[in-house]
């Protein structure tokens, strides 16, 4: 539905005095210029559910006067962006990238951990954990011995985040048993345990591989090292050509030669990256070795 249409219909139960079209325009503008993220007209209904409740707790009244807020103060901007974020995911999402992993990055990463190397890995986008333990188990492998080991190797995972309430998740590592299911058997049996008869937990030796930070993928990136691969899945579908095709040059160059890109299905790379990313499979690059 058109923006303009929408508000000249009317939104049920909303009053223009609360919300109008400037308003979702406002923030919309906002959360582009903070997050990168791009919020076509269809989408004024949902700015209008997913803030409304912050609205009535800031005790300001009107989204007008709400806006001014965030324009203003940084932490209440943090948590209006935090929640218009889109956190939708689930576990082995996409199979054919980690059985990929298994068969193609996997090796090399053992054998840089072999040679006593540092070996980086990011999950960029990371929302409630579900794709990082998954990759997590996919690399300490079905023998928990051999996973040990690689766990105490120098080896870390970064998993990020824009979003603070999913990255509280992740980091709680607790899902749903039934959640679990697309994971092949072998891994789960070796590094999650139930907790109850209807949750499981992600054993603390998997925990101890991943640091877990908020980190805007459309901002300054604390990051100096090196990664032998980065998944950064259908985060992209949120920004405009320009924002995707400046992200992944700067996850291109952020590898390190010889190194994997996994992205969303529905993404693609283009622009400057195409000289440096090379495709290896569906949804997957490797980064060239100059």
């Amino acid at each position: 539905m058109n923006v303009q249409v929408a508000f000249a219909e009317g939104m049920p139960g909303v009053s223009p005095g609360v919300y109008d079209e400037r308003d979702f325009h406002a923030v919309a503008a906002i959360v582009r210029d903070d997050a990168g993220i791009v919020l076509p007209s269809g989408k004024a209904m949902l700015v209008y559910s997913r803030l409304a409740p912050l609205v009535r707790d800031s005790g300001l009244g009107t989204f007008s006067a709400y806006v001014e807020r965030i324009r203003a103060d940084a932490d209440e901007r943090r948590k209006a962006v935090c929640a218009l974020t889109t956190n939708h995911t689930f576990f082995y999402r996409e199979a054919h990238h980690f059985e990929h992993f298994a068969a193609e990055a996997r090796p090399m990463i053992l054998d840089q951990l072999q040679r006593r190397e540092s070996v980086r890995i990011w999950s960029a986008g990371c929302s409630s954990g579900e794709e990082t333990w998954s990759l997590v188990m996919t690399l300490l492998g079905a023998n928990r011995r051999e996973g040990e080991a690689i766990a105490q190797a120098n080896l870390r995972v970064l998993a990020s985040d824009i979003a603070d309430h999913a990255l509280a998740r992740a980091t709680a590592a607790r899902y749903p048993i039934r959640d679990l299911e697309a994971v092949p058997k072998p891994l789960t049996g070796a590094w999650t345990t139930p907790v109850d008869g209807d949750t499981a937990e992600v054993s603390q030796t998997a925990r101890a591989c991943v640091q877990f930070r908020r980190l805007n993928l459309h901002g300054d990136w604390p990051i100096t090292r090196q990664f032998a691969v980065i998944f950064c899945r259908n985060v992209m579908i949120y920004f405009d050509q320009d924002a995707k095709e400046r992200l992944v040059e700067r996850f291109a160059r952020q590898l390190m030669p010889g190194g994997f890109l996994y992205i969303g299905h529905s993404e693609r790379v283009s622009g400057p990256a195409e000289a440096l990313l090379t495709p290896v499979g569906p949804t997957i690059y490797r980064r060239s070795m100059r």
